[in-house]
């Protein structure tokens, strides 16, 4: 690698390539993390992590990137935009619709196409292929919700917007419906700027938040978010919760669609998030009557097929539970009542109580 290089020029380089593979913004920063890995410590400290040990288990890795890749200067930082090309302008309105619309499954904007793991993973793998042409062979590590990172703060320091009171990215012209991802490298690249912060007063996101999860700006509780409870849990959604999951049976988008800044969410430039087996429009037992078979056929490279059908079938489960009795409802939920599975078992139960159907 030629020390001498033209960084600067190379940086403005990078941004533009950036744009070409798709993503909406490059930003750079540098590897120091000190005014958030306190605040890290402190969630960690109060269990807010819940069941994901994943969060705690490298140490100081997430907090100190030069100490998860050695040699580590600066961490190139995209941005990503997912809301699929043709989406209304009242996408919005839209979204509160269904989520009202109790026989209906509610599934989080993010989901609905391609895994982004693999889609933003890609287009990194290539930005760095691109660099490596230019300046030869240098250190790098591409990432995307794959390691002990701290993206939302990387992202704040190299200038793609500024942490909501939900604790997500927001950007000026683009709100918060978009990925992020990163690249680790050893080029002593110049830093971007931070962004002023643009949340004032607001607080719609903590007040919307079904469960309560947000206890107080910038704070979530990760223990009560139905985004944690539908994806991160493995095991039984605790029972004083599930009422407060409506139909949501994947993530929630609830803090997002509040945020005023989201009127300004662009569309994705990349065919990728286009929406896949209607789900932005599957009624809760047609997903419900998914053999694990046709689970893993429909949801092939998608990011919801992780969580695997057991899983899928609590979470349909509560969100059947959670809607107005009919006989349909009913029929499908005994349906699966002597399921394979204690955990669907449990949960088809407790549905089923909860239309007053059987007695437990």
């Amino acid at each position: 690698m030629n020390q001498d290089y033209d960084w600067p020029a190379l940086a403005q380089v990078i941004k533009a390539w950036g744009r070409e593979l798709g993503f909406a913004q490059i930003g750079i920063c540098d590897t120091d993390l000190s005014r958030a890995e306190p605040q890290f410590q402190a969630w960690l400290a109060a269990g807010y992590h819940g069941s994901m040990d994943y969060m705690a288990a490298h140490g100081s890795k997430r907090t100190r990137p030069a100490e998860l890749v050695p040699g580590t200067l600066r961490i190139i930082t995209a941005r990503l935009d997912y809301l699929p090309v043709g989406t209304p302008d009242e996408w919005v309105d839209l979204s509160w619709q269904r989520v009202g619309q109790k026989d209906q499954a509610y599934l989080s904007h993010y989901a609905r196409g391609r895994d982004y793991h693999k889609v933003l993973r890609a287009r990194l793998q290539t930005l760095a292929e691109k660099i490596s042409v230019e300046v030869g062979n240098f250190g790098y590590r591409v990432f995307t919700d794959s390691a002990p990172v701290l993206e939302v703060e990387l992202a704040r320091k190299s200038g793609q917007g500024w942490r909501g009171k939900h604790t997500l990215m927001l950007n000026r012209e683009a709100g918060s419906m978009f990925f992020l991802g990163e690249i680790y490298t050893d080029l002593p690249l110049p830093v971007d700027a931070p962004v002023t912060e643009h949340c004032g007063s607001c607080q719609a996101c903590i007040d919307v938040c079904p469960t309560q999860a947000i206890i107080g700006p910038y704070k979530l509780d990760a223990r009560r978010c139905i985004s944690y409870l539908t994806i991160e849990l493995k095991g039984s959604i605790p029972v004083e919760l599930r009422p407060l999951i409506g139909n949501r049976v994947y993530g929630c988008d609830d803090c997002q669609l509040v945020c005023p800044w989201n009127k300004y969410a662009q569309r994705a430039v990349v065919p990728d998030f286009a929406v896949r087996n209607g789900l932005d429009s599957a009624s809760l037992i047609d997903l419900f009557a998914w053999s694990e078979a046709e689970f893993n056929q429909r949801l092939e490279g998608s990011a919801i097929r992780r969580i695997g059908h057991t899983q899928w079938l609590r979470n349909l489960a509560i969100g059947l539970g959670n809607a107005d009795t009919t006989p349909e409802i009913i029929s499908a939920l005994r349906a699966r009542s002597d399921d394979a599975s204690p955990l669907v078992r449990e949960h088809v139960q407790w549905a089923l109580a909860r239309h007053d159907a059987v007695k437990i």
